[in-house]
C-alpha cells in the first residue's frame, strides 16, 4: 500500500480564495457531483465498496475540501463581501444535501450492499459506514413522497438560513456595542492586563482612553474585578440582552427562535417522531428522550443542595465582608472572585504570568507526546490567512500522520467561543494513497499586548486542552473510511469525551510542571500558588454544575415539549425554578445568544456535555489509578477511543477501555459533590 504524502492539495489555499468566484465554482462542483452520482448509481446494479462507496466518498471530499476553508474564513475573518457570498451559497448546499439524503436509488444501492452476502467480508468500519448511511437516509426522509418530501426540503432550506442569520445577529450585536472610558478612576480594581488590553484596543481605533467590548477577554475582567458597579451593570445588561428586544431590535433573535423551533418540530413529525428531541436522540448514545431527562434531573437532585450552599456562602461573604445585602446579577462574578481570593488567596490574574502561550503549548504537546507516543512540530512556511495563525504537524515513529491550524486570539470579525472543526478527513483514496487528517483549532484568548507574550488565564489553558482533545480525536484516528473517521459518525453525546478528558491534565501537579512557567524568568508555578489553585478547583463547582444542567434541560425540554405558540421564556423559567439557584433578572435574554442550540449543531443535544463528562471523568479515573503519565494506559486510550473514531458504537469503545459500564461517581467526586 503506497505511503501517504503532503502535496499541494493537502492544505487549503486560503490566499487563493477569490470571493467573486466562490458561487460560480460551487455551482460547477454541485452540477458535476449530481451528474456523477446519477451515473454511479445507474452503473451499480450489484454494488461493491469499490464501485459505490469510494467514488461517492471522493465527490463528497472534493466538495468538503472546496467549502471547508470558505466556511472557516466566514467564521474567523468575517467580511461583508464574504458573508454575502456565504449566505448565497448556503441554500444551494442545503438543497444538494437534502436531495442526496432523499435519493431513493442511492439509498437502495447502499441498502443492497449492506444486505448483500459480501457485506460480511467488509471491515468493521465499512460495515458501520453502511449501517449509519442507511439510518441517515431514513432520517433524511428518503421514504417521503409528494408534499411531505417537498415540505421537508423547504424546512431544511429555511433552517439553514435561520441558523446562519442567528449566528450573524449574535456577532453583529456583540460587535455593535463598545464603551470608551477616558477617566482612569472609573477603572479601579481592574488588573493591569485588562487595562493594557483595553488601552491597546482604543489605540487600534485611534481613540484615547480604554475601550471595552462584549468579546469575552474584554467582558470577563470587568465582571470579575471592576469596583465600578455601574460599569459592571452596564456591561452585564449589554451582554445579557444581545440580539434581543431589550437592545437593538434589528438584531433580535426571538422571532428566529420561534420559527426554528416550529420548523424543527414539523420536520420531526414529518419523519414520524413525536418531537425534535426524539429525532435528536435517534443518532445518539441515549436510548430515548426520557432517559436524557432522567439523567439530567438525577444529576440536578444530587448537585442542587451543594449549589444552594455555594450561594449561601457567597451571600454571607458579601454581607459580612462588604456590607452588601442583595447580590445583583452583575455582582455575582465580582463577589465570587473576592470570595475566591479571600478563601484561597488566588485569582486567575495571579496565575496569568505563569501561563505564557508558548510554555502552555509546549506543555500540552508534552502531555500528548508522553501519553500517545506522537511528536508535534511547528511549520514555518504555509499559507496563513492571519498573522496569529500557526500550523503544526503530528508524526508517529517518524511518519507524519496529521496537521492542525491553531488560531488562538480574539479579534474583530471573528466569531466568539472556541471550537475544533475538520479541515481534511483521514481516508484511503481509490489510488491507495492515504489522505491525512487536518484540523482547525480556534479560540478567543486574550491577545498579546505590545511585545509581551500572550498570557493565558488557567481557564483559557483548560479551553485549549479541551479543543486539542477534539483535535486528537480527529487526528489520531486509524480509520480509513471517511464517514466514520475521526469525529465523523461518533454519537454526538460521546463526542465531548476526548475533549473533556484532556482538561484533567490542567489540574495535575505532575503535568503543570510542563505547562506552567513564568513568562519572564521561566520559574515553575510556586508550590503555594499551585496548592491554592488546586484547593480552589471546585470553588462553586456545584453552582457551575446546576447552571450547565439548566442549559441542558432548557434545550431538551424546549424541543421535547414544543407546542405551537409556546413561550420560550416560560420553559426557561420553569427549568430555572426546578434546578437553578440563581435566577437572572427579567431583562436577561440568555436564549437569544444561545448559539450552541440555535446555530451550532447542539439542538436537543446540549446535554451531551454532561453525558460525556461522566464518560471523561470515569475514563480519567483509570489514569488516577495507574498514574497520569502511564504510557500503557495512554496507548490503551489512544487505541480504543481515539483510533476507532465512529467505526464502533461509543458505548462499546468505552467498555473496551474501562472494562465496564460508565458510572457518575467519578464526575461527582471530581466536582467536589459527594455522591
Amino acid at each position: 500500500m503506497s505511503q501517504s504524502v503532503w502535496d499541494a492539495t493537502s492544505l487549503p489555499n486560503f490566499s487563493g480564495v477569490e470571493v467573486s468566484r466562490i458561487e460560480t465554482d460551487l455551482d460547477a462542483i454541485l452540477v458535476r457531483n449530481k451528474e456523477q452520482i446519477d451515473a454511479c448509481v445507474k452503473a451499480n446494479q450489484n454494488p461493491s465498496w469499490e464501485s459505490l462507496v469510494l467514488p461517492l466518498d471522493q465527490l463528497d471530499d472534493d466538495l468538503n475540501n472546496f467549502w471547508s476553508p470558505i466556511s472557516h474564513l466566514n467564521a474567523v475573518q468575517n467580511t461583508p463581501e464574504l458573508r454575502a457570498v456565504y449566505n448565497a451559497c448556503l441554500p444551494k448546499l442545503t438543497q444538494y444535501y437534502t436531495e442526496l439524503g432523499q435519493n431513493k436509488a442511492l439509498y437502495q444501492a447502499y441498502k443492497s450492499l449492506a444486505e448483500s452476502p459480501d457485506a460480511v467480508n467488509l471491515s468493521v468500519a465499512q460495515q458501520e459506514t453502511l449501517k449509519q448511511a442507511v439510518r441517515d437516509f431514513e432520517l433524511s426522509g428518503v421514504g417521503l413522497e409528494g408534499e411531505a418530501k417537498q415540505r421537508y426540503g423547504e424546512i431544511s432550506q429555511r433552517l439553514s438560513e435561520l441558523s446562519s442569520q442567528f449566528s450573524e445577529n449574535v456577532l453583529d450585536a456583540t460587535q455593535a456595542w463598545s464603551k470608551l472610558i477616558t477617566d482612569e478612576a472609573e477603572l479601579a480594581g481592574l488588573p493591569e492586563s485588562a487595562l493594557a488590553q483595553a488601552k491597546q484596543m482604543a489605540q487600534a481605533k485611534e481613540q484615547d482612553g480604554w475601550l471595552f467590548t462584549l468579546d469575552f477577554p474584554s467582558y470577563l475582567p470587568v465582571m470579575s474585578y471592576s469596583d465600578n458597579a455601574a460599569l459592571r451593570e452596564e456591561m452585564y445588561r449589554a451582554f445579557a440582552t444581545r440580539a434581543s428586544d431589550q437592545a437593538d431590535a434589528s438584531f433580535d433573535n426571538a422571532p428566529l427562535i420561534d420559527e426554528i423551533l416550529a420548523l424543527r418540530h414539523e420536520m420531526a413529525e414529518i419523519l414520524g417522531f413525536e418531537n425534535y428531541a426524539e429525532l435528536s436522540v435517534a443518532t445518539k448514545m441515549a436510548d430515548n428522550g426520557q432517559q436524557v431527562i432522567d439523567f439530567l434531573e438525577d444529576l440536578a437532585e444530587k448537585s442542587k443542595p451543594a449549589a444552594e450552599q455555594d450561594l449561601a456562602n457567597l451571600q454571607a461573604f458579601a454581607k459580612e465582608e462588604n456590607g452588601v445585602a442583595t447580590l445583583n446579577a452583575w455582582d455575582m462574578m465580582y463577589y465570587a472572585e473576592k470570595l475566591r481570593q479571600h478563601k484561597y488567596s488566588i485569582s486567575q490574574e495571579a496565575l496569568r504570568p505563569y501561563f505564557p502561550m508558548n510554555k502552555v503549548l509546549s506543555g500540552l504537546f508534552h502531555v500528548a507526546q508522553t501519553l500517545f507516543a506522537v511528536d508535534i512540530r511547528e511549520e514555518q512556511e504555509f499559507d496563513r490567512y492571519h498573522q496569529d495563525v500557526k500550523l503544526f504537524t503530528i508524526s508517529k515513529e517518524g511518519t507524519d500522520i496529521a496537521r492542525f491550524y491553531l488560531d488562538p486570539y480574539a479579534r474583530e470579525g471573528k466569531r466568539g467561543g472556541a471550537w475544533m472543526d475538520a479541515c481534511r478527513t483521514r481516508r484511503r483514496l481509490s489510488d491507495a494513497r492515504l489522505q491525512l487528517p487536518v484540523a482547525y483549532l480556534v479560540c478567543n484568548f486574550t491577545p498579546p499586548i505590545g511585545e509581551q507574550a500572550a498570557l493565558l488565564t488557567h481557564d483559557e489553558v483548560t479551553t485549549l486542552f479541551h479543543e486539542f482533545g477534539h483535535g486528537l480525536h480527529h487526528m489520531l484516528t486509524q480509520v480509513e473510511e471517511s464517514a466514520v473517521s475521526g469525529i465523523n459518525g461518533v454519537a454526538w453525546d460521546a463526542v465531548e469525551l476526548p475533549s473533556q478528558f484532556m482538561e484533567n491534565w490542567c489540574y495535575e501537579p505532575e503535568a503543570l510542571a510542563y505547562i506552567a512557567g513564568h513568562h519572564e524568568t521561566g520559574e515553575p508555578l510556586p508550590q503555594d500558588l499551585l496548592d491554592k489553585m488546586l484547593a480552589a478547583k471546585n470553588f462553586q463547582s456545584a453552582m457551575q454544575m446546576v447552571r450547565q444542567l439548566e442549559f441542558s434541560l432548557f434545550d431538551f425540554k424546549l424541543h421535547k415539549e414544543y407546542q405551537a405558540g409556546v413561550s420560550v421564556q416560560s420553559i426557561l423559567d420553569q427549568v430555572r425554578d426546578a434546578v437553578a439557584v440563581v435566577i437572572p433578572p427579567e431583562f436577561n435574554r440568555f436564549q437569544n445568544s444561545f448559539s450552541h442550540i440555535f446555530a451550532g449543531g447542539y439542538a436537543a443535544g446540549y446535554y451531551s456535555y454532561k453525558w460525556a463528562e461522566v464518560l471523561s471523568a470515569d475514563a480519567f479515573s483509570k489514569f488516577e489509578e495507574d498514574g497520569i503519565f502511564n504510557q500503557d494506559t495512554g496507548a490503551h486510550f489512544r487505541d480504543t477511543i481515539l483510533a476507532n473514531g465512529g467505526s464502533r458504537p461509543a458505548a462499546e469503545l468505552f467498555a473496551a477501555f474501562r472494562g465496564r459500564e460508565p458510572s457518575t461517581d467519578a464526575l461527582l467526586r471530581h466536582s467536589g459533590i459527594a455522591a
